[in-house]
């Protein structure tokens, strides 16, 4: 309390149970939590930690899917949604600069304004903040086409466990000086240090978009016409897919009187003209047809494409109601084995008498299979858990990852083996020893315990 004050510290009982968790079915209560306002009470409080040997867990908004901002031993909760402010947006630079605590959303609609925008684009993206973003390389429904927010990180502002301030990378767009430091906190889970600041790229936005849904009898047809689009010479800027269970979800809670088919598969392109555009879905809408669709809509107005992509967006919300427990994962494996990884989902769904329900960004092969169950039911909770063991495995087997998105955390630790070798493995550990040698940043997460 003495480094930030007694209005942004608590150790009360309601407070603690709330960070006691994520999105995750991880659960563990804090000893405490604390809100920074500045790098400089970050480093007070690392360094203190570090000489105590207490646990420090950097926390963005909560909405992380893996268990990656649970305290699994205790510890302090590092709150960083209060430092929260837009400090620069260049637009002759093409960059902004911002702290971690900003949500999404606040930069997209800031940086509207000007005409530009931050291709990624989490489907959390009202409420996960940029800290949250960068500590996971979070990527979302444009995928497929702008890549993930490790493609969009010029430099950040990094505390090391020692409270040391790091910067990394530059406001430059190019930069090949030195080792790729901002690269290796991209995607490290709070393990390495805690950022404090960060340098976004940004882009223009674009000034159209066209959309298309196409309704297929066949997964298999399905996975096959994507896999056909993104070797076609277009990318589109979302390609997404809804299976049948997600479908029968949809119609039964939000009522959209979607066609209960196999699986339907959502388009976008964008670009700077109608008539570019619009001769993308067309090529699209043609890889459709020749793949079997069954029913095909095209949009006519930003009203109707918003219609189309009211299924996707609802889709997160109304599985979590299916039942009491989720598991939301995100196994990726490359475009060609997106039909193999369809049929294998399905196969490990009989086979283990546990609802799946697939959903997924088609365009860069990841894929969301949610295994729904009953949690109070050890029956059921024993064939979810080897049901996510399957699909780890399958995933591996086609030569993908055990996320593409969502991160490891606690959730996927143990399972670091299947996809890393003993060689990689040990890299990965000597180097959170190298930054963390008393391992009090984030414990227990990504596999790196040794």
């Amino acid at each position: 309390m003495e480094i930030v004050g007694e209005e942004n510290f608590t150790d009360a009982l309601i407070d603690l149970i709330s960070y006691s968790s994520d999105a995750s079915e991880h659960r563990h209560r804090p000893d405490g939590a604390v809100w920074p306002k500045t790098t400089e009470q970050v480093s007070e409080i690392l360094n203190l930690a570090n000489e105590h040997k207490f646990p420090v867990i950097p926390r963005g908004a909560g909405t992380g899917l893996a268990g990656g901002v649970v305290a699994e031993r205790g510890g302090i909760v590092m709150d960083m949604g209060r430092m929260n402010r837009i400090i620069k947006i260049g637009i002759e630079d093409r960059l902004a600069v911002v702290q971690p605590g900003v949500v999404y959303d606040q930069l997209a609609k800031a940086l509207a304004h000007y005409g530009f925008f931050f291709p990624p684009d989490p489907a959390s993206g009202k409420a996960a903040t940029l800290g949250g973003n960068v500590a996971t390389n979070a990527g979302g429904l444009k995928g497929a086409k702008y890549g993930t927010t490790r493609d969009y990180v010029l430099g950040l502002a990094v505390v090391l466990p020692d409270g040391a301030v790091l910067r990394t990378g530059s406001k430059c767009m190019k930069s090949v000086s030195g080792f790729d430091l901002t690269r290796l906190f991209v995607g490290s889970e709070g393990t390495l240090g805690v950022i404090t600041e960060i340098i976004l790229k940004i882009n223009p936005k674009p000034q159209t978009t066209s959309a298309s849904s196409a309704a297929f009898d066949s997964i298999e047809d399905a996975a096959k016409a994507i896999s056909e689009v993104m070797r076609s010479g277009i990318i589109p800027s979302a390609l997404e897919i809804l299976d049948d269970q997600c479908i029968l979800a949809l119609n039964r809670d939000a009522d959209l009187g979607l066609p209960e088919v196999a699986a339907i598969v959502l388009a976008e392109t964008d670009g700077h003209t109608r008539e570019e555009t619009n001769y993308q879905i067309d090529r699209i809408i043609d890889v459709f047809r020749r793949n079997n669709a069954k029913e095909i809509k095209r949009a006519q107005s930003a009203e109707e494409t918003e219609k189309l992509w009211a299924a996707r967006k609802s889709i997160g919300g109304i599985l979590f109601r299916l039942s009491y427990n989720m598991l939301a994962e995100d196994v990726t494996v490359p475009i060609s084995k997106v039909p193999k990884m369809l049929k294998a989902i399905q196969a490990i769904s009989k086979r283990h008498n546990v609802l799946i329900a697939t959903l997924g960004h088609l365009g860069d092969g990841n894929l969301h299979p949610n295994i729904i169950f009953d949690g109070r039911n050890p029956g059921e909770r024993a064939r979810a858990a080897k049901a996510t063991d399957d699909l780890f495995r399958a995933a591996i087997e086609l030569g993908g990852t055990l996320t593409g998105e969502h991160g490891i955390g606690l959730a996927k630790a143990d399972f670091m083996p299947l996809e890393h070798s003993t060689v990689a493995i040990k890299v990965m550990r000597n180097i959170k020893t190298l930054f963390d040698p008393n391992n009090i940043l984030n414990p227990g997460k990504m596999g790196l315990e040794i």
